[in-house]
């Protein structure tokens, strides 16, 4: 029996459109179930430079540049921690633990031709991509909810799609889930696995006319995406600008310390925010455009990325906590190492699990040095701004920042920063000690 398409790819997110841009552009035939209408409000709005190369391979970057994103050049981190902080050894903390920064320009990374990415409005920039995998042969349906995936048949994959009241059947070679944080397939495979040790909660929001410089180190960085640490154990504030007025802000912090707040999302918010006078103010001078929203569910893996018809990509395979702007570059890449598989399965005429062995393998290394590296951040806690000013590590703590970990052994970075970690911890007199954060992520977790 012949079937509707060669590949089904559920959701039409960044990893959905780039995969089915990817593949439709080899000549497959794709189809793309997405249940919302585009555009639509998404956070995880600043994206690494690892996005460069694929936004090019796709042949998108020039509609992504065209869009007028502010353009992003690098990080930043502030605290309101004290000069008397001690250096313990490190070199390069000309400005203490109170504020660091990094630009991307300090390191050359394979297939990025610019010194800059972009903070992007999600509702802008999903459809971008979604319009240009239509544009590449992809067939798009909006409004398209997936029920269920069957694998029964040995020949094709079975799908039943509802649009509106109707339920409508499609046969597919394979599937791709790349149904966000739903995760489709992993919640009906029952792959699904939450984090053990982030359980974090975020409270997001806009905010027309801050003074970005106000808060910001120089004035020339005051457009950087900014991590603010709050003197809260493991609570920190985002700070992304959307448009030359417009600003992203959230508190992210563990779920249990908003539960015992006993309070609404508003006033949970400025509650937090209040520990850092300085933030609080600024926010307090500029005008809310947008509700408080919430996101919880904030880390899980998978038991299984791909089997035998199917793989899973983007925050469908895999979530890890977004301080480091991952989410996006994870749902890009891992559409670009899974296509590479796809497309060789599909040669082949053959799309059994050994297929995308590749992909399975590269993703896991990947999203295993980003779960390591935000594992120590969190322990470190403002500590790793030690890291971030250091000659000794600064530009591989970069090589990360970038987004560049997928094709490369363990970070150097990764290992000092370990054993830093290791040393405090097990010296309750250490001068560092009383700074460490609380949460701890064995390795294996991972």
């Amino acid at each position: 029996m012949s079937v509707d398409y060669d590949v089904a790819v559920i959701g039409g997110g960044p990893a959905g459109s780039t995969v089915a841009s990817y593949l439709a552009g080899a000549g497959l035939s794709v189809v793309v179930f997405e249940s919302e209408l585009f555009p639509r409000e998404h956070v995880g709005e600043s994206l690494v430079p690892a996005t460069t190369p694929v936004l090019s391979e796709i042949g998108v970057l020039d509609d992504v540049e065209a869009a007028g994103f502010p353009r992003k050049y690098g990080a930043a981190w502030t605290s309101a921690e004290s000069r008397n902080v001690p250096h313990n050894g490190f070199t390069g903390l000309d400005h203490d633990f109170r504020a660091a920064e990094v630009m991307f320009v300090e390191r050359d990374q394979p297939g990025v031709d610019r010194d800059y990415t972009f903070h992007v409005d999600r509702g802008k920039f999903d459809l971008i991509l979604l319009k240009h995998a239509e544009s590449r042969g992809a067939k798009v349906f909006s409004g398209a909810r997936v029920l269920n995936v069957d694998f029964a048949d040995p020949e094709a994959v079975a799908l039943t799609v509802r649009f509106g009241p109707r339920e409508v059947p499609f046969r597919a070679g394979m599937v791709v889930d790349a149904s966000g944080r739903s995760t489709l397939l992993g919640r009906q495979l029952r792959y699904k696995v939450s984090d053990p040790v982030f359980n974090q909660y975020a409270v997001h929001t806009w905010f027309e006319g801050l003074d970005r410089a106000a808060v910001a180190p120089s004035a020339e960085k005051e457009d950087y995406i900014f991590v603010h640490f709050l003197p809260i154990k493991d609570t920190w504030v985002w700070q992304i600008p959307i448009t030359d007025t417009i600003t992203s802000v959230g508190v992210v912090t563990q779920k249990k310390l908003f539960a015992e707040a006993n309070t609404d999302r508003e006033a949970f918010f400025w509650d937090f925010l209040s520990s850092r006078p300085d933030l609080h103010k600024a926010l307090q001078d500029a005008q809310r455009v947008r509700p408080f929203k919430a996101e919880g569910d904030y880390s899980y893996s998978m038991k299984e990325i791909c089997g035998d018809r199917f793989v899973l990509i983007g925050d469908a395979a895999r979530f890890v906590d977004p301080i480091f702007s991952s989410g996006v570059s994870v749902a890009l890449n891992s559409a670009r190492i899974a296509a590479k598989d796809i497309i060789a399965a599909h040669r082949a005429g053959d799309y059994a699990k050994t297929r995308f062995a590749g992909y399975e393998e590269k993703l896991r290394r990947g999203v295993r040095y980003w779960y390591e590296f935000i594992s120590i951040y969190y322990r470190l806690n403002v500590l790793f701004t030690a890291f971030v000013q250091d000659p000794r590590y600064r530009i591989d703590v970069l090589k990360m920042l970038q987004g560049d970990v997928y094709d490369d052994e363990e970070p150097k970075a990764l290992v000092a920063m370990r054993e830093a970690v290791a040393a405090v911890e097990n010296n309750p007199d250490h001068l560092w000690h009383p700074y460490l954060g609380t949460l701890r992520a064995p390795a294996a977790t991972a």
